[in-house]
């Protein structure tokens, strides 16, 4: 059996990616790193409450509380927006094909080949599968253009190769 993909990496692509790498791999850094953001917009809130008129550095405590805000509601797209300025020229597009000895990724840069044992975590979300391999490092694969089977298919398919079950990321 075999199964094919044609991913294109964009920043919305990239979003799910950053997504899955925090609700899986990164779950516990991405909880303290939230508490740690609440905690100073409630501290930033209450200088400004305390403050008794509004100068330059209510200004400034005010600036710095929308951006730590925005970070916290906007983490995924940011994430997704430096991933995407952070790709190598060429590596927007990728092809895939699964095997059951393994994939093999193509982009105009070249061919990697892939073992399954190299994957840490699979996760999908309503658009992709994503491999994550590390911490910061992960590969999509665009079920919209899959071919050679059903998404169901290709669930079952990989969990079966790499012993491990998909995680469903919401």
């Amino acid at each position: 059996m075999e199964f094919t993909f044609e991913t294109e990496y964009n920043t919305k692509a990239l979003a799910a990616m950053a997504k899955a790498l925090r609700k899986t791999i990164r779950k516990k850094h991405s909880r303290r790193s939230h508490i740690v953001g609440w905690i100073v917009i409630a501290f930033g809130l209450l200088l400004m409450v305390k403050a008794s008129a509004f100068d330059f550095r209510a200004v400034v405590t005010s600036v710095a509380l929308l951006a730590v805000l925005a970070a916290l509601l906007f983490e995924d797209r940011l994430n997704g927006a430096i991933a995407k300025k952070r790709l190598l020229a060429g590596t927007e597009k990728a092809a895939s094909v699964f095997s059951e000895g393994g994939f093999v990724s193509s982009t105009e840069l070249g061919r990697s080949e892939w073992n399954y044992e190299k994957i840490t975590v699979i996760a999908e979300t309503a658009d992709f599968f994503v491999f994550i391999f590390s911490a910061s490092h992960a590969q999509l694969y665009d079920k919209r253009t899959l071919q050679g089977g059903t998404a169901d298919e290709f669930r079952h398919f990989i969990e079966a190769v790499t012993g491990k079950q998909v995680q469903a990321v919401r």
